[in-house]
């Protein structure tokens, strides 16, 4: 079968890895770094022509705002297989507002919230919180339209702001404000034919630019998968609370969801509450979660997509780890046009992919940067340490001016598994 995947940034380059293990993939518009061949020996290339027009019996559409402007309705409309949901479905990522109110409905456990056009209502909906506060643009932003803050006063600040149109235009003219919740965040993609819901491994990103947590929301700067705080009691819960009410909302709603329902989940002391629903892979999620499902991941889609899903995907054993490399500037006005270096030798480390997600050649046909998130560095290992340590490595190969990358991504879960296994052996014994 070929693939058409839509897309041009790092997930796409993921997706089309794991669906060449089983078919040929063109990308559209894709990036340079992506066209080659994979280990199975099915050509992965890189055209500018319109989905329709690549001859796919699978159409993979990756970013949120062809769904939510309604590219897969218009490709179903025209005969093609298409995984991706259509505009009705897309409103769960294209508007929060919709989302919010129908996870209400739903009865799907969220955080308090309210949904605001007036600044002065959105203030005092903020002060009968007690904190932490959060506010999120009701439309597309690129994964930078959140705050979490500490602070009421800025809090307050920001909705002003987001609201005036200043910093998101017509997506920030309404907004969502929150209770904050506290605890460890994981992500769960779910694949869905209409009716029925399959998982996928559990994965965490990096939301923040810098390490610590520190600096302002961007749209991932790094992931691991699987997540050593979560097993498959939650997975468990989570569709059965969250996911398959969901999906059972939506076609009472008459919406029929054929892609992947991405669940930002916080894991609280009352149990997992979901944050945000997208309807997309997420990225960089997707680049730790496709290489440890362990099937056809082309067949995968394609079941769903024909509203027929019969398989049921099975984890594989390896750890993932990605590593985000952006341009100075990120997330706010990333500087484009640096030359890249070292791509070569990052390649050569053991269990190592560099993938593509903001490049392009020069007029000399060097690779340069041209994005926020440039590349995303991914290591395969046996174990979370030896994948993490394998990624750094390779990270130590690349190089442009400027380049910024967290250091800390999987530490602190890579050292709980350390500790465990050090406290597992110390108190064993003979039986």
């Amino acid at each position: 079968m070929k693939v058409c995947v839509v897309g041009s940034g790092g997930r796409e380059h993921a997706l089309a890895l794991a669906l060449a293990r089983t078919a040929e993939v063109v990308v559209t518009p894709g990036n340079p770094g992506m066209a080659g061949t994979s280990p199975q020996g099915f050509a992965i290339s890189v055209t500018g022509a319109p989905p329709e027009e690549v001859g796919a019996g699978l159409v993979v559409i990756g970013p949120e705002q062809p769904l939510v402007e309604g590219l897969a309705d218009r490709l179903r409309a025209e005969g093609h297989l298409v995984f991706g949901p259509g505009a009705d479905g897309a409103r769960l990522e294209g508007s929060k507002a919709f989302m919010k109110d129908l996870l209400s409905e739903a009865g799907v456990p969220t955080a308090r919230y309210g949904v605001f056009d007036d600044p002065d209502a959105a203030a005092a909906f903020l002060r009968q919180l007690p904190g932490p506060w959060v506010v999120k643009t009701d439309g597309l932003a690129a994964g930078k339209g959140v705050l979490v803050t500490d602070s009421l006063g800025e809090a307050v600040a920001d909705v002003k702001a987001k609201l005036s149109g200043a910093i998101f235009g017509e997506a920030g003219r309404t907004v969502v404000v929150e209770e904050g919740l506290c605890g460890p965040e994981c992500s769960l993609l779910a694949l869905c034919d209409g009716r029925q819901v399959v998982p996928l491994p559990l994965s965490q990103d990096f939301k923040r630019l810098s390490d610590g947590d520190d600096g302002p929301n961007t749209g991932g700067m790094g992931a691991y998968s699987p997540v050593p705080l979560a097993g498959d009691d939650v997975v468990d819960r989570v569709l059965d609370e969250a996911v398959e009410p969901l999906v059972a909302a939506l076609r009472r709603r008459g919406i029929d969801y054929r892609g992947v329902l991405y669940a930002g989940l916080i894991l609280t002391d009352d149990g997992p509450k979901v944050l945000e629903y997208n309807v997309r892979f997420g990225d960089p999620e997707t680049q730790v979660v496709l290489p440890r499902v362990d099937d056809d991941l082309t067949g995968l889609l394609a079941e769903a997509a024909a509203g027929r899903l019969r398989s049921d995907p099975k984890a594989a054993t390896p750890v993932a780890v990605c590593v985000v490399l952006a341009a100075p500037g990120y997330p706010g006005a990333p500087r484009s046009g640096d030359v890249i270096e070292g791509l070569d030798r990052a390649a050569q480390v053991p269990g190592v992919d560099v993938l593509h997600a903001g490049t392009a050649l020069d007029g000399q046909g060097r690779l340069v940067s041209a994005g926020g998130r440039v590349l995303g560095v991914r290591a395969v290992a046996d174990d979370l340490a030896t994948a993490r340590r394998r990624a750094y490595a390779a990270v130590d190969q690349v190089d442009w001016p400027d380049m910024h990358y967290r250091r800390d991504i999987a530490q602190a879960a890579a050292e709980s598994v350390s500790a465990a296994a050090s406290g597992s052996s110390a108190g064993g014994g003979g039986r």
